[in-house]
């Protein structure tokens, strides 16, 4: 399928303006009985049971992006307290395999949940988080912690997160990009509660108690997704593990590299804002922490508002501001010496990057020629833009030690800026020139 084709394909299907009889009857033009996909049937759009699916995606992220967007509270503790001997490029290591880990597994969870083993994912992703936590309480070396922290509850959430947004545009065709930016906005809250409560508690109780306090409320907050979610589809028989026409149409594979240089620059800030606080002396280090709720509370209302808007506008024409708004504010960072403006900074900052993390997964929906290629489609875009997850903040901790902080805030900008002008071509591949057409 040509890149032109899949894209008329895609808006044919996904166009906020397109009912659900009309999705039925585009899904069922596929050419073969084999390689048909399910019918999506009339999306309900609303009603108690879609919206308890969206309450289970909000969980889901909650923990598996939530703890992500924690990993910069524990970057500070480790380099200050549990790993002094480490360098911040070590310690960074530990975050951004369990960064990766959540993207990449998403390759073989993709194809799974289109397989139709959508709870197994959910009940094996659950204890996988929930275990690696409260392993991560008992680790005192840093290979403990690469192992509980990084792999274990990196694996937990890689089969936790492509499920959790998969299954939304099976219930929502007309706001899908809005209820997949509400369900996200889970990860944003995750961000503001869980380093408050890891910060308040290691203090008073100490950090194994501290961690093992993480593992109760991610235990508390799984159980609900394993109770009311329920795939809408039942699967094909026959199932593609990998989708290889989806690297013919430049739309994808644009967004897909797009995404890879988006993710090496974009979490500079998440993991090393605080400690670029402490180091040069703008905030004491009890101020300084406060800097991860405040980003991540902006970034909550960045992946509902904006979506919002992207289902009118087109996901890709709500990404390439984003990124360039991301890119300018990494290049201002070099200019900040005062904890006014650092602070926001850091919101400002926030706002932007929970658009960018929300839109790819209403991108790839519109991208995909059939509802019966999102998961796997899914799966296949992650396994790309995680490789950037995983080197982009261990290269930043590097470029920190030699060049210090400029050079870091610098490199984090220009991959950002990389990334707008792949955006941009990804853009002008799926609609052309025109700058008012949706996509």
């Amino acid at each position: 399928m040509g890149s032109r084709t899949g894209s008329a394909d895609s808006n044919a299907i996904f166009s906020s303006s397109t009912d659900g009889e009309n999705v039925a009857r585009d899904v069922e033009k596929q050419p073969t009985a084999a390689q048909k996909p399910p019918s999506m049937g009339s999306a309900p759009n609303g009603g108690l049971e879609a919206w308890l699916q969206v309450a289970g995606s909000w969980c889901l992220m909650f923990n598996c992006w939530g703890i992500v967007n924690t990993y910069g509270v524990f970057q500070t503790y480790y380099q200050t307290e549990l790993l002094k001997n480490e360098s911040a490029s070590n310690i960074a290591w530990i975050g951004s395999i369990q960064a990766f880990l959540l993207l990449f597994v998403g390759a073989l969870t993709g194809p799974l949940y289109d397989y139709g083993y959508f709870r197994h994912l959910l009940a094996v992703g659950s204890f996988l988080m929930v275990f690696g936590m409260m392993m991560v309480s008992l680790c005192t070396q840093y290979w403990q912690l690469i192992i509980a922290q990084g792999i274990v509850v990196g694996i937990g959430g890689g089969c936790l997160f492509v499920p959790s947004v998969a299954i939304l545009p099976t219930y929502f065709s007309t706001r899908m990009a809005f209820t997949i930016g509400v369900a996200g906005s889970g990860s944003g809250i995750g961000g503001v509660i869980y380093p408050i409560a890891f910060q308040r508690l290691v203090v008073s109780m100490g950090f194994g108690w501290a961690t093992r306090i993480l593992g109760f409320i991610m235990l508390a907050t799984l159980i609900l997704p394993l109770v009311v979610m329920n795939p809408r589809i039942k699967p094909s028989a026959v199932r593609k593990l990998f989708d290889a026409s989806a690297w013919t149409e430049p739309p994808f594979y644009l967004f897909a590299i797009a995404g890879f240089f988006g993710f090496i620059g974009m979490y500079m800030p998440l993991f090393y804002v605080s400690v670029y606080a402490i180091d040069e002396k703008i905030m004491s280090p009890d101020m300084a922490f406060y800097l991860f709720p405040i980003l991540n509370a902006g970034s909550t209302l960045g992946r509902i508002i904006p979506n919002y808007g992207a289902d009118k506008t087109g996901p890709l024409n709500m990404f390439i501001p984003t990124l360039l708004g991301l890119a300018i504010l990494s290049f201002s960072w070099i200019s900040i010496t005062s904890s006014a403006s650092l602070i926001v900074f850091t919101a400002i900052y926030g706002f932007f990057s929970g658009t960018f993390l929300t839109l790819p997964f209403s991108t790839v929906v519109t991208l995909s020629p059939h509802v019966g290629v999102v998961g796997v489609r899914m799966g296949m875009a992650c396994a790309v833009v995680s490789l950037g997850l995983l080197i982009g903040t261990p290269v930043g901790g590097a470029i920190l030690s030699r060049g210090g902080w400029t050079a870091l805030q610098a490199f984090g900008g220009a991959a950002l800026l990389v990334s707008t002008v792949v955006m941009m071509g990804s853009r002008v591949a799926k609609v052309g020139w025109g700058l008012t057409a949706k996509a």
